[in-house]
């Protein structure tokens, strides 16, 4: 079994945020797999696919951002998900905008939805992919940037780099191990 983490926040005034990219790119992961966001549990809205025989969860935490360590450490307490069939996928600073960057493992950086995260399930070793969100242009502090709007111009470039996000999430839904989808995505 498999657990897919998109991070974000859940109000739809945020919906087209920086900060909600992970959002937007597990939706395109729902949709490779064929599955559809029906159900809320474990303080997250879930979708559940079959791939080859094996379930997949898709979730996107309702805790806002800050908090995705409860909705992350809920649902594999629930569905038994090891650390190695873990991924998540969010929005990243430190990368050129629309840049995504799969990794095996790592710390939280900047990001306080990681941080969440491996503070609360005290793991660092799952695999993640980052979509870069960096705009050398603007000059405002992080946290109002990140809760800004994507500007409409850059709605094809964000679009592309969650579909391949979500293409690449999906491959690791199939069972491909993390190091042939950063060889395929990176």
């Amino acid at each position: 079994m498999y657990l897919i983490v998109g991070l974000g926040n859940p109000e739809q005034k945020y919906e087209k945020t920086f900060h909600n990219v992970g959002f937007i790119a597990v939706g395109d992961t729902a949709e490779v797999l064929g599955a559809k966001f029906k159900k809320k549990e474990c303080e997250a809205l879930v979708a559940e696919a079959f791939v080859s025989g094996e379930k997949v969860i898709i979730a996107r935490p309702l805790t806002y951002m800050n908090n995705s360590g409860r909705a992350v450490k809920q649902l594999m307490a629930k569905y038994k998900i090891t650390e190695d069939k873990l991924l998540v996928i969010y929005d990243d600073y430190d990368l050129p905008k629309g840049k995504v960057r799969i990794r095996a493992n790592g710390s939280a950086g900047t990001h306080n939805g990681m941080r969440s995260i491996i503070g609360e399930t005290g793991l660092t070793n799952f695999a993640r992919i980052r979509i870069g969100i960096r705009d050398e242009e603007v000059d405002i502090p992080l946290i109002n940037y990140v809760l800004s709007d994507i500007r409409k111009d850059d709605y094809p470039l964000f679009a592309e780099a969650c579909k391949k996000a979500g293409e690449a999430s999906a491959e690791f839904a199939k069972g491909i191990s993390i190091d042939k989808v950063m060889c395929k995505f990176n």
